[in-house]
């Protein structure tokens, strides 16, 4: 049987020995490494969905890999790829380090530096156990596989420009469509989802955040069932508790998330910390909210540099959004685009708060009229984003938006027009905004 290798090594030097060995290995088939987590996780991701078959059985990490450090990365791999055989290649060799390799997923661990023998021996048995889950897998037994529910974050270039809203009717608009979604609250120290859908309730995302073994059971007693289906994840009613929730805890209540739902959506707020910043790390799509304004504009600007420079976000890997545009603004969806460097939602929400103001007064978003123009905008964005389940006849008919779902008649889909033409008054407003 031929063994697949993916090696995760970011240094060139210790890539170049690794490949070295493993072309050496018997009825091995190295793959080309790959240099940092989120390549790894992409291009696992990219396999897992053209078919099980396509991962290999062996992955091996290097304890130097980055930006997520080696063990949380283990973890993630083996809760979304479970049918993987995963190494650790490390220089410490404790006791303590070899535990803490094993209850993070590891399936055997190897020092450096490398020996043809003990490499040998780590990546046979590996593939060994890789090929007995496979078979396990194929026999028709449920076992979760596969890259997970798809993650979005939503992310405000500064305070009030419609984070939370954005977040609750994603959620909604995928529940809706018949997916199983999470909505989680990680504004810790201001998240108001709760207040939002009229919610109370003694557990939050601290309570997992000492847990190291996220189990369904564990999530079921900290997650929140509303009454529209949805499974809240709640922030704290304290904002200093959210000192307590680390970027490590966030990297694992994600990983639980997304093997337990289809769809897992997150509000980030407006303030960067540790544990939003590492789910946004992780999120299959990342929405950052700004409105047609300079202050909101050099926001989301200053934003996006920042996860840049900190390595938790490229420019073009983010989704911005316009809320509250109107025709005659001066600052138009293309200037933002060019500014941010970032790509834009065809979708633009419309600015009438008027809409929002009796549902968001009385704490109860979910409730928003379908006819709503800024809940039919926001569940098209949900479309445009893939994270609704479009129905057998629309999908044949190629139709997307105006399908009718169970409970509610709020369209879903792409918007019928393209981007708004506003390059006159864009060339007029460069120079602000930037």
């Amino acid at each position: 049987m031929t063994t697949r290798i993916l090696p995760a090594v970011g240094d060139v030097d210790a890539a170049r020995s690794v490949t070295t060995l493993l072309s050496q290995l018997p009825d091995a088939e190295p793959a080309a490494p790959v240099g940092d987590s989120t390549q790894l996780i992409d291009t696992l991701a990219r396999l897992a969905g053209e078919s099980l078959d396509e991962l290999p059985e062996v992955v091996l990490v290097h304890e130097r890999i980055g930006p997520v450090p080696a063990l949380e990365l283990i973890r993630e791999v083996s809760l979304r790829f479970p049918a993987i055989g995963v190494v650790l290649i490390t220089a410490d060799v404790t006791p303590g380090l070899f535990s803490s390799a094993m209850e993070s997923g590891a399936r055997g661990v190897v020092t450096l530096p490398l020996s043809y023998e003990e490499l040998v021996n780590r990546v046979q048995s590996a593939a060994q156990w890789s090929a007995g889950v496979r078979r396990h897998l194929s026999t028709g037994a449920e076992v979760f596989t596969g890259p997970g529910g798809a993650v979005v974050t939503v992310s405000g270039a500064k305070g009030g420009v419609g984070t939370t809203v954005t977040a609750v009717q994603l959620a909604l608009a995928a529940q809706a469509s018949g997916r199983n979604v999470a909505l989680v609250d990680m504004d810790l120290q201001a998240g108001d989802v709760g207040s939002y859908l009229d919610v109370q309730f003694r557990r939050s995302v601290v309570d997992l955040s000492t847990i190291t073994d996220i189990t369904p059971r564990v999530l079921s007693d900290v997650v929140f069932t509303h009454g529209t289906g949805l499974s809240l994840l709640l922030a704290p009613g304290e904002g200093e508790s959210a000192e307590e929730v680390s970027d490590r805890s966030a990297r694992q209540i994600v990983s639980a998330l997304r093997t337990r739902y289809e769809v897992v959506v997150i509000d980030c707020g407006s303030q960067l910390q540790g544990a939003n910043a590492a789910a946004i790390e992780m999120a299959d799509t990342a929405l950052l909210v700004t409105t047609p304004d300079v202050i909101a504009v050099r926001g989301a600007k200053r934003l996006v540099r920042m996860w840049d420079r900190l390595q938790i976000r490229k420019a073009e890997e983010t989704v911005t959004l316009v809320n509250r545009f109107t025709r005659n603004t001066e600052i138009q969806p293309p200037l933002v685009e060019k500014i941010t460097g970032t790509r834009m939602a065809e979708t633009a929400v419309p600015a009438n708060f008027k809409e929002l103001q009796a549902v968001v007064d009385a704490g109860r978003l979910h409730e928003l009229d379908s006819k709503s123009t800024v809940k039919q905008a926001l569940w098209a964005l949900a479309g445009e984003l893939g994270i609704v389940k479009v129905p057998e006849k629309a999908e044949k008919n190629g139709a997307r938006s105006g399908a009718k779902f169970k409970n509610d008649r709020g369209s879903i889909g792409r918007p019928r027009g393209g981007r708004r033409d506003g390059d006159s008054r864009n060339r007029a407003t460069t120079k602000g905004a930037s």
